[in-house]
């Protein structure tokens, strides 16, 4: 098996874990029980895993970091819409 493998399943897993959490955010149309940052702390430490990545030619992490980033920002963006209009959220 080759470490890179063991590596792209590891991303999948991580991205998969993450999309999931911004959809559900999306989808429901709250932010309730999310921190705004967690998005911002995302989105540093995915800028700074990519740079670092990239410098250590790791492909299967600037691709995961990159792919994170973009969670983060998209999470972000949810985040501060939600907020923005709390009237949008499904009642219980």
């Amino acid at each position: 098996m080759s470490t890179d493998l063991i590596g792209w399943a590891a991303a999948v897993i991580l991205l998969l874990t993450i999309g999931r959490q911004v959809y559900t955010q999306w989808r429901d149309k709250t932010s309730q029980g999310v921190s705004h940052w967690l998005f911002i702390g995302q989105t540093a430490a995915s800028v700074g895993f990519v740079v670092y990545s990239w410098i250590q030619r790791d492909w299967v992490f600037v691709t995961t970091n990159a792919l994170m980033l973009l969670t983060a920002i998209i999470g972000q963006w949810i985040y501060l819409r939600n907020k923005a209009h709390p009237s949008r959220a499904p009642s219980a």
